[in-house]
């Protein structure tokens, strides 16, 4: 299903008159950016799932805080929606605006506030691109350890927003393991802080809470982070396989051996032939799947490790195994992988990329589950994984121009996260539910869990005017959908709105 713009949500909003609203913010806001014409809209319509577009009422870009609060105390009395963006790299529609909604771009605040390398933290702006703190962080020996392939253009605010993971999060973990505090900005225009500096906050853990929450609790404002020393070697291992199964099973195998890789990633054959013509990065065009496993720390251990995994990799039936020579080896190893998903761009007009998490022990299975797919829709998948956390990243290639193919297209990227779920997954790893998945919401949750989502949305925002239509299905929604129980005609839980 093409979810263009929420029936349900739509019917919940009450109108919405732009003039009055845009004189009103006007009032309120002389120094702020407000852009109302179509022109100045139209780059807004989309975040990096382009194929969901929606023009946005207003855009509002502030460059202070004292404006953001007025902004949302002005909405929360008018009753407009509002929808919080970043960079726009997301790839789930979170970012996606409202019609009669007010858009809110906080791409000014992009300073890097503090940097302490005795404390090994650093607190900034949630502008700020998730590269630049490491490069920030780099002359004191440390860095920023979650790294999306989107790094050099994403936003932290975004990350924490998603709570993005990368390819070394295996080891050092996702978004919510890195912050240790957030400044955020509620809908009714009070500040918050969520976390401390300490390595424990008193009180329930909000900050876990917030991360992940899609901008559908508060705007962030403010993002304090964790830095780590650099390891002071790193290795990778580029092993080859003629079969896609034993290189799904041999990464169960590198981690039932004791080994915890600083990134454990795989990529098929489609995938392999897309980055090598892109980059150029040394990869065999002819193997139907690689693993890149990197070891990092002591070098001592490093080279145990890495005489360690050889030995798995080849008991696992690895045709070939490469050990990158140099460092300049080593980064040309990875940037074929994180530049897959450009690369696969360049083999289609479009592509559709899901973001599913499953028990390391189902690649093999989900592997098989998803070219069955690939062929009954007649539509080429590439397959990318964060292979040691069993974070998948199929892309579903197609062309919008030809009658059908996007639909097939989504109809294949429901499956294989209803295919997720079904082998004890996740319908997202770092993505993030936005627009895109909120059907297969309903396919992994159960009525009572959806309605504490709602409950706990209500807690932070009773008028549902943050990021409405996103991450949290509508229980009729569920309903129309056929994954929820529908008891003697009625739905469960009648205090919960319907639409």
């Amino acid at each position: 299903m093409n979810i263009l713009y929420d029936e349900h949500l739509d019917g919940a909003l009450p109108p919405t008159d732009k003039a009055d609203v845009l004189q009103r913010l006007q009032q309120a806001l002389p120094d702020m950016t407000l852009l109302h014409r179509e022109e100045d809209l139209r780059p807004f319509e989309c975040d990096g799932l382009s194929a969901y577009r929606v023009l946005p009422m207003l855009v509002a870009i502030p460059h202070t805080l004292e404006q953001i609060e007025t902004l949302m105390r002005t909405c929360f009395e008018l009753e407009v929606p509002v929808v919080t963006r970043g960079a726009g790299t997301g790839l789930s529609g979170g970012a996606l605006p409202l019609e009669q909604g007010v858009l809110l771009v906080m791409s000014r605040f992009a300073g890097i506030l503090e940097l302490d390398p005795d404390a090994r933290i650093a607190r900034v702006q949630p502008g700020v691109r998730n590269l630049a703190i490491s490069e920030a962080a780099a002359p004191h020996g440390l860095y920023y350890a979650p790294d999306p392939s989107s790094q050099i253009a994403c936003s932290i605010g975004g990350n924490v927003a998603e709570n993005a993971g990368g390819v070394h999060c295996l080891k050092y973990g996702l978004t919510v393991h890195n912050v240790l505090a957030v400044e955020v900005v509620t809908i009714e225009g009070e500040r918050m802080t969520l976390g401390a500096e300490a390595f424990d906050a008193p009180g329930f853990d909000l900050l876990a809470l917030f991360t992940g929450s899609e901008g559908m609790l508060g705007v962030i404002t403010e993002v304090t982070v964790k830095l780590l020393p650099k390891p002071e070697s790193a290795k990778v291992l580029m092993a080859s396989f003629d079969d896609v199964e034993k290189a799904g099973k041999a990464v169960g195998d590198i981690i039932a051996a004791g080994i915890i890789p600083g990134g454990l990633e795989m990529m098929d054959n489609l995938a392999i032939r897309a980055a090598e013509d892109f980059i150029k990065a040394g990869y065999p065009v002819e193997a139907e799947a690689i693993l890149l496993c990197e070891l990092d720390g002591v070098e001592a251990d490093v080279d145990d490790d890495c005489a360690t995994v050889r030995q798995v990799l080849e008991k696992a039936g690895a045709t070939d195994i490469q050990q990158a020579r140099d460092e300049a080896e080593r980064a040309l190893f990875w940037a074929g992988r994180k530049n897959a998903f450009p690369a696969v761009g360049r083999m289609s007009p479009d592509y559709y990329c899901m973001d599913g998490t499953i028990p390391r022990r189902e690649l093999p299975r989900v592997l098989k589950g998803i070219a069955a797919l690939s062929e009954e829709y007649g539509l080429q998948v590439a397959n990318v994984f964060h292979a040691g956390d069993g974070n998948t990243h199929p892309l579903i290639l197609f062309d919008a121009n030809k009658t059908g193919e996007l639909e097939r297209a989504e109809t294949i990227g429901g499956k294989i996260l209803e295919l997720c779920v079904e082998v004890g997954g996740s319908i997202t790893g770092e993505h993030g539910v936005g627009r895109e998945k909120i059907n297969q919401m309903c396919t992994q949750f159960q009525p009572d869990e959806i309605t504490t989502f709602h409950e706990v949305k209500a807690a932070f925002d009773e008028r549902r005017l943050l990021n409405p239509g996103k991450n949290i299905p509508t229980l009729n929604r569920c309903a129309e959908f056929g994954a929820m129980h529908v008891h003697k005609g009625e739905l469960p839980h009648p205090e919960l709105p319907r639409f």
